[in-house]
């Protein structure tokens, strides 16, 4: 197959791209053009890249027909975040494409009812990362359903791997977490830590994406979810953390209003976001269907991009891995 990746030299691209290039087909990467992907391989020689500035383009109504007229059978859209964009696409490559698949969210539910979380019975969602997300899942159900273009959608948890920072045991970025950990030092925790949140390695949900590639009429008009087999609530992940460096780690729980008066407003903003919802999914439904099978547990694909990070002189920590 001809396949249309956009957003291939992101996270999940970075994978996703050698992967369909080992599989025989033939893949073109609609990227900005400002970065090569996380990791080298060499699949990428193998590669068609087209420059183009999805925001851009969008804005002028053009960005549809740069894709359609790469003439793909399938298209991946690893970069779409509202639902006229995506909208606009589906309009464009009706009748001309085989299959539409989109990257969504697990954000496109809202905060946790009942665990483990199912495609089908998660409360709508807050925020409008999370609306755009889960209005553009429901509009290519609806395509497909519809007779029209044949859709999948595919939500990812909270994506790690070499490269970038994953999110950390507060449900934020702040460096100065993982030196804490390291150096044993105290940590302090909103509420007691019983929050989950689900990480999920790039690599697993590329894997998620090439098994509903070639499993067109199993995956058309489907919805799945891809995380790691497990999650992590606060007080593990911060132990376990802790141990790649030799140490306990030393929680003090504090009010949530006594942790917004100690860290920054981004990284409170960002740990209130991922922690009150308290995700934990189930993969039954991209196991069942599609034969996933996660390859990471959350905490050896987190432990990967930490080891990265340090390796690469982007993260600081008081001692060295031990595991």
């Amino acid at each position: 197959m001809r396949i249309v990746v956009i957003g291939g030299s992101g996270h999940i691209g970075t994978f996703l791209v050698p992967r369909l290039v080992r599989a025989g087909h033939e893949v073109v990467n609609i990227s900005r053009g400002q970065r090569s992907s996380y990791v080298d391989d060499p699949a990428w020689g193998q590669v068609r890249h087209v420059a183009a500035d999805r925001a851009a383009e969008d804005a002028e109504g053009t960005f549809p027909s740069r894709v359609a007229e790469l003439t793909p059978d399938a298209v991946v859209d690893l970069i779409s975040f509202t639902l006229d964009s995506e909208k606009a696409l589906v309009d464009r490559l009706r009748g001309e494409t085989q299959h539409l698949l989109y990257c969504g969210s697990i954000w496109r539910h809202g905060p946790s009812q009942k665990l483990p979380m199912y495609e089908s019975n998660g409360i709508a969602p807050v925020g409008e990362y999370g609306i755009q997300k889960a209005a553009t899942t429901q509009m290519l159900k609806d395509e497909t359903a519809g007779g029209g273009l044949d859709t999948t959608s595919v939500h990812p948890g909270h994506i790690v791997g070499p490269g970038w920072t994953p999110i950390g045991p507060l449900g934020n970025v702040d460096p100065a977490v993982w030196r804490k950990l390291s150096a044993g030092e105290p940590l302090e925790v909103p509420g007691i830590g019983a929050e989950l949140m689900h990480h999920v390695h790039a690599d697993d949900v590329a894997q998620v994406f090439e098994l509903a590639l070639v499993q067109r009429e199993a995956a058309a008009g489907e919805d799945f979810t891809a995380v790691a087999p497990s999650a992590l609530n606060v007080r593990g992940y911060a132990q376990i953390a802790a141990s790649w460096f030799g140490q306990t780690a030393d929680l003090r729980p504090v009010t949530w209003d006594e942790f917004k008066s100690a860290t920054s407003s981004d990284a409170y903003e960002s740990s209130w976001q991922h922690l009150s919802r308290d995700h934990f999914f189930s993969v039954e439904k991209a196991r069942h269907v599609l034969g996933y099978v996660p390859r990471y547990e959350p905490e050896a694909a987190i432990l990967e991009s930490v080891r990265w990070l340090i390796d690469h002189g982007q993260l600081e920590v008081a001692n060295p891995i031990v595991v």
